[in-house]
């Protein structure tokens, strides 16, 4: 019979070191998307808030911290990492299991907006995309999740089915802002 062993998204092409700039796996711990039920938000938000402390999130917005975070993940529908959702919230929410289905990255260092800038529609710059902002929007040719964690950390996911395609794009844009400065 085969051994089977489990391996992150990323495994074998990360860490990544160009020009000052690192591309690293995370690993969040559990997702879970969180989609409350028709007229259930602000209930959810509450026994959000009380089992895991921190609220529902406003679009673009993020809440909790490291190791305990909701990002908003799209049309009434948030994306839990770290905890595994306390049961209560059933009450309020579809609850849906998303812990294998994400690549998750960290793209950190000076020029990480450059990077991006080459590969999102999206403005970045830390005065307009500041901590705790997330946005859903296409990376290249493949749809992501960017939220700013810190002042030159930003967090990718995309599909795990994209991951070596992610890494490639990002580490050709690195390559490109580093040959520049």
């Amino acid at each position: 019979m085969a051994e089977l062993t489990a391996k992150s998204p990323c495994d074998g092409l990360l860490p990544v070191t160009i020009g000052g700039m690192s591309l690293t796996e995370e690993q969040p711990g559990n997702m879970w998307i969180v989609a409350p039920f028709k007229e259930q938000q602000d209930a959810l938000s509450k026994a959000l808030e009380s089992a895991h402390g921190m609220a529902f999130p406003a679009v673009n917005r993020t809440t909790g911290k490291a190791g305990s975070r909701a990002v908003w993940f799209g049309r009434d529908m948030a994306l839990l990492m770290g905890p595994v959702p306390d049961a209560k919230l059933g009450k309020h929410a579809a609850l849906t299991d998303q812990s294998d289905a994400w690549a998750v990255v960290k793209l950190d260092g000076n020029g990480a907006e450059d990077v991006l800038a080459r590969l999102v529609p999206v403005d970045l710059r830390p005065q307009v995309f500041k901590r705790r902002y997330t946005v859903r929007t296409e990376l290249k040719h493949m749809m992501a999740s960017v939220t700013r964690t810190g002042p030159q950390a930003l967090q990718i996911l995309v599909f795990r089915s994209m991951a070596k395609t992610l890494v490639h794009d990002l580490k050709t844009a690195m390559e490109a802002v580093a040959a520049r400065g």
